[in-house]
């Protein structure tokens, strides 16, 4: 889980991972388009989202298509982010009722 995080803690890769999720299957060309890096920095940023399981590739004939793999993001927030959801989901649930309560009073 380190390495997502490290994955995620670069804005370029945040932008590659959005792109993919727009654009699943896009190529080293397609992703450099809009950025303004030479194709040797996207695909170094590319292996580290790799490496961090965050996108799979398939090769078609010559050509490296990426995906967007969403399974580690799903572990981060099984793992984090759903548990203070469900927290102050809670106590929002409680305020409510506070607050109907209150208002059942005037």
């Amino acid at each position: 889980m380190d390495e997502v995080f490290r994955a995620l803690a670069d804005p370029t890769r945040r932008a590659l991972l959005d792109r993919l999720r727009d654009e699943p299957g896009a190529t080293l060309g397609e992703l450099c388009e809009p950025l303004e890096q030479t194709r040797q920095a996207v695909s170094k940023h590319l292996g580290v989202l790799e490496q961090a399981g965050l996108v799979a590739c398939r090769w078609i004939g010559r050509e490296k298509h990426h995906y967007l793999n969403p399974v580690p993001l799903v572990e981060i927030h099984d793992r984090w982010i759903s548990k203070f959801a469900a927290r102050n989901a809670r106590r929002l649930l409680e305020l409510r009722r506070a607050l109907e309560e209150k208002e059942e009073e005037r």
